[in-house]
């Protein structure tokens, strides 16, 4: 009995001595690598963000509403509703390291000129008449076009037409927030000069290829692409070369840097998709976040289990490390953001291929305007 009762005060005061240390080493700021190792080192990957998919339909309604209530003028910047990735605890961010967005332009309209260190691109959904002047060289846009605002680079959006423009934002904002690295500055005047000839970048900027099949494997480049403006015409007859060629169910080009190869910038890269008509690809793993956008077309992806039904518009995130399949009925042309680039650089870029397709667990139901639940 006084041996039992001697073992249960040792313990108890051990425990105390423990609670003290712990209480202590809080106190003073410091954590103990032992009681964390599992949450810092995990076996694979952990984003926080998850599968999501915003539907097209919601997004153009919102776009237009944004239209008709909010003004574009110095101070409010840019009228841009982002993706929210409900497992970021409210951050406006898509994923981890990206941000997303709908950008919309009225009838006559400017976003004035601003520069930022975090990189960004566009890539056209509808509407005409809208140009982006990117450090002097007024780029013009169109339906399915790929336009860069690299780091650092002025840029404002000018619109000469009779109607609204839509188009996808990718940032790598999240990216260099986390490194403590973002810088703004407003330009001195509300918007650069319309200087002439436009589109200048694609006729400086050199003979070299602006596409790679597949995707970039080993150029790492610190510069970006000094061509600004990639167009669909030549985007869609590339990817058709490829789809007859190789007989795949999916065909993938990334755009590149005529100059030197690598991705167009060097934290991001950009890419387009072509699923053939009856096509059902093997899911993949990767490292990396990325987020896709439907040009064309229908169809459905399998990230981690459960079905994403997509169609024109909607816009879907593949967080790190997440298995993703995708399959297309009629065919179907999808763009996307990814941040391939940094995990290249710093030699920590993996990807799987899985020899069978994933279980179906469960359909995803994207959210609408009469939800009072997020699904």
């Amino acid at each position: 009995m006084t041996s039992d009762t001697t073992t249960s005060a040792g313990h108890t005061d051990e425990e105390s001595r423990l609670a003290a240390f712990y209480s202590d080493l809080a106190s003073v700021d410091l954590h103990p690598l032992w009681t964390i190792t599992r949450d810092l080192l995990p076996p694979t990957p952990r984003p926080r963000a998850v599968p999501w998919l915003w539907n097209a339909q919601v997004l153009a309604e919102l776009a237009e509403r944004a239209l008709a209530l909010v003004p574009v003028e110095r101070g409010g910047e840019r009228r841009v509703l982002s993706l929210g990735n409900p497992g970021l605890g409210g951050l406006p961010y898509a994923a981890g390291t990206l941000w997303g967005a709908i950008q919309c332009l009225g009838q006559g309209e400017t976003a004035p000129a601003h520069r930022h260190t975090p990189g960004a691109i566009r890539f056209i959904l509808s509407g005409d008449g809208v140009a982006t002047t990117v450090d002097g060289d007024v780029c013009d846009m169109h339906p399915g076009d790929l336009v860069l605002t690299p780091s650092w680079n002025w840029h404002d959006h000018s619109s000469t037409s009779d109607g609204p423009m839509l188009w996808f934002d990718g940032l790598d904002l999240p990216m260099i927030e986390a490194l403590d690295a973002v810088f703004f500055e407003p330009y001195p005047d509300f918007r650069q000069p319309d200087v002439t000839p436009h589109n200048r970048s694609e006729t400086l900027a050199g003979p070299g290829p602006r596409f790679v099949s597949g995707a970039v494997r080993d150029v790492v480049a610190v510069d970006h692409s000094p061509l600004l403006v990639y167009r669909w015409q030549d985007t869609d007859r590339e990817l058709s070369r490829l789809a007859a060629e190789s007989g795949e169910p999916l065909v993938s080009l990334e755009f590149v840097s005529p100059a030197t190869g690598a991705s167009v910038l060097p934290t991001m890269n950009c890419a387009m998709h072509r699923l053939v008509p009856g096509a059902r690809t093997l899911p993949v793993r990767r490292t990396g976040n990325a987020v896709y956008v439907v040009h064309r077309g229908a169809g459905s992806s399998v990230i981690e289990g459960r079905r994403f039904d997509w169609s024109q518009g909607d816009m879907f995130v593949v967080p790190s490390w997440a298995a993703a399949e995708h399959n297309s009925g009629p065919g179907a042309d999808l763009f996307s953001i990814g941040d391939s680039p940094v995990l290249r650089a710093l030699g920590i870029y993996r990807e799987l291929a899985l020899d069978t397709p994933q279980q179906v667990t469960g359909v995803f139901t994207p959210a609408t305007l009469d939800d009072s639940v997020t699904p």
